[in-house]
């Protein structure tokens, strides 16, 4: 599907379309200047759409706009049993399932592509440079999830019921069921994603967690890496000089800027070209988890831009 769109204030042309096994929806938004500049392949944390990056709590335009805007092409998806790529039994999504529908995606672009992850998807990301090196131009993690390879654990197992599993996580106690799509409640979602930010819109607060999609529990609980669960990159070679860039904010409860640092250490030791960015190095304080939904995601997004754009054409 092709055609031209507006979004929010910026005419552009936009198609969007699916790749099989598994279904995967994807949508591409082109300034309608050309533009040499690979395209960026946004890829959202868990319990959002590929809706997060079009608009914010508070109605503002999200950083798909902000991209646009300054000539870059922007590809959005949805991952695989998530939104409009439908449904996937829970049971049977996987790590591995998601990454192979972002393959897919990335193979039907047909050109090098930039890869933004936030949070989970950091460890989707990893996993594409290691099946996908020659198609990524370069990474940019958001508070990305580590690769299984560093061992650390988002969490503590309390109880292992078999299918069930009951974790202290730092963002409260939750139970895990790993053959079903879990709702977390709102209070779960306040601490993980809203936490102590001083950057996110709460008057919509509430809104925003009605707002938010469910999650496979075997999903969530391979990202806690307890047992050694996460996805792992067998094969480092695709890091070798790949230009990636990890993000972190203030008040992110669940990446304080050791563990983060500790990420770029291990890209590094890879191979990778790898930077941290704290953001208070650079005077920009309170963001949390979700800082490309708070209300200095447009400076955070120009401050991402300066530096693939320095990146890809320095």
């Amino acid at each position: 599907m092709t055609g031209g769109r507006q979004l929010e204030t910026t005419p552009c042309r936009h198609r969007s379309g699916f790749v099989d096994e598994p279904s995967t929806y994807y949508e591409v938004f082109e300034p309608l200047e050309p533009s040499s500049l690979p395209p960026v392949l946004m890829i959202t944390g868990g319990v959002h759409s590929g809706a997060c990056y079009l608009t914010t709590p508070d109605r503002r335009p999200g950083w798909a706009e902000d991209f646009l805007r300054r000539g870059h092409r922007v590809v959005l998806v949805d991952w695989p049993g998530v939104g409009r790529s439908g449904h996937v039994p829970p049971q049977d999504l996987t790590g591995r399932v998601i990454v192979a529908g972002l393959g897919k995606v990335i193979a039907a672009i047909g050109e090098p592509v930039v890869v933004l992850t936030h949070s989970i998807s950091g460890a989707f990301g990893w996993k594409l440079v290691e099946e996908h090196p020659g198609s990524i131009a370069a990474l940019i993690g958001i508070a990305p999830a580590s690769p299984g390879n560093m061992e650390a654990e988002l969490g503590r197992l309390l109880r292992d019921e078999g299918n069930r599993k009951v974790v202290a996580m730092p963002s409260g106690h939750t139970v895990l069921d790993l053959d079903r799509t879990l709702v977390f409640p709102p209070e779960f979602h306040s601490a993980k994603l809203v936490g102590s930010s001083t950057r996110f819109p709460r008057d919509a607060a509430d809104q925003y967690f009605r707002s938010l999609q469910g999650i496979s529990g075997t999903v969530v609980f391979e990202r806690t890496n307890i047992g050694g669960g996460q996805l792992r990159v067998e094969d480092t070679s695709g890091f070798v000089g790949k230009r990636i860039l990890v993000v972190t904010g203030t008040e992110d409860i669940d990446h304080p800027r050791e563990l983060d640092a500790e990420v770029v250490d291990w890209l590094t030791a890879a191979g990778a070209a790898a930077e941290p960015l704290y953001l208070a190095d650079i005077g920009i304080e309170g963001n949390g988890h979700m800082m490309m939904l708070e209300d200095n995601s447009s400076e955070i997004a120009g401050v991402l831009m300066n530096w693939l754009e320095n990146t890809l054409t320095g």
